[in-house]
């Protein structure tokens, strides 16, 4: 092996890249963690002079005082326990009749994934056109299209997210759309490792007679189980950061009009930036401290049953 002469040529091409992620990675991290056991911190305060305490009163208060917390930990939960299963299995199912259709296999692909490069506040706000109740007040409201088709089969209006819409039904938009949302990039992972299994198990399987769903119980799922644990770890992930869905169907306030509230944890750290940082690190910590269990309970989980 050839040891190079000018390691200093290499670190000089490489401090941009460790500078910009020293400013904007760590150092980020490092000041949350400071801003979080600073007790009652506020970036106003330490301009204007103040001293804080070291301590965990910050997290205290997110768990005592500030009862919104606790609202937007069970939203965030019930969200990704709904979602991730929901999703991780439509895209198995989907992946699986794709890698099966030949023609237009492209085109079909190319459909699946539009969502995934498209705005999510965009596509959260003609969502909340397809289920919104138009002159919800008035004498002749007007219903949106998701009203409308299941009128068809003689299902009475249901009010989504209008004026005193039920809870459930909130939830029940949001998990349509996350879902959704979520199917383009499951489906390339899934399709991509498929399309990477060896045909000779099928062939062996088709000599034997198994039936089809023997074949995807024994031989598609185990062999694509390092695929789908990859997705399920993503997707609890991913479902504990959700904001921009409810955002882009609720707006900002992210609640229904006189509902209750829909906020989620990274919601409830957003709005707590602007005048107590203190208690956004605390909550960042909190929310970081949930992914990091839940990642390694789903880690420990699929080195048992992922086969390599």
């Amino acid at each position: 092996m050839v040891e190079s002469k000018h390691k200093w040529k290499a670190w000089l091409y490489l401090s941009p890249a460790i500078i910009l992620l020293l400013v904007f990675t760590v150092w980020p991290i490092i000041n949350t963690l400071r801003m979080a056991f600073l007790n009652g911190y506020s970036l106003s305060r330490e301009v204007g002079g103040w001293t804080f305490g070291f301590g965990i009163e910050n997290f205290k208060m997110v768990f005592n005082e500030y009862s919104g917390f606790k609202q937007c930990l069970i939203n965030t939960l019930l969200l990704t326990v709904l979602t991730v299963p929901i999703s991780t299995m439509l895209a198995l199912l989907i992946a699986v009749c794709l890698n099966s259709i030949k023609p237009l296999q492209r085109l079909l692909q190319t459909i699946f994934f539009l969502p995934y490069v498209t705005n999510s506040i965009a596509i959260g706000m003609v969502f909340e056109a397809m289920f919104n109740i138009v002159g919800f007040n008035s004498s002749s409201p007007s219903f949106g299209i998701i009203n409308s088709v299941i009128g068809l089969f003689g299902v009475d209006p249901i009010n989504w997210i209008n004026e005193s819409s039920p809870y459930w039904a909130n939830i029940t938009v949001l998990v349509i759309y996350i879902v959704w949302n979520a199917l383009p990039f499951k489906i390339l992972i899934l399709l991509g490792g498929l399309q990477s299994i060896n045909r000779q198990y099928y062939d062996a399987a088709k000599i034997d007679s198994t039936p089809r769903a023997r074949v995807f119980t024994k031989i598609t799922v185990p062999l694509l189980s390092p695929m789908l644990a990859y997705v399920v770890i993503t997707g609890f992930i991913g479902g504990f950061k959700e904001y921009s869905s409810i955002v882009g169907i609720f707006g900002d306030d992210m609640q229904a009009a006189g509902g209750k509230s829909l906020d989620t944890m990274v919601g409830f750290i957003y709005r707590a930036l602007g005048n107590q940082e203190g208690i956004a690190s605390a909550s960042a910590l909190i929310l970081f401290a949930i992914i990091f269990v839940v990642t390694m309970i789903n880690l420990y989980v699929s080195k048992k049953k992922t086969h390599y």
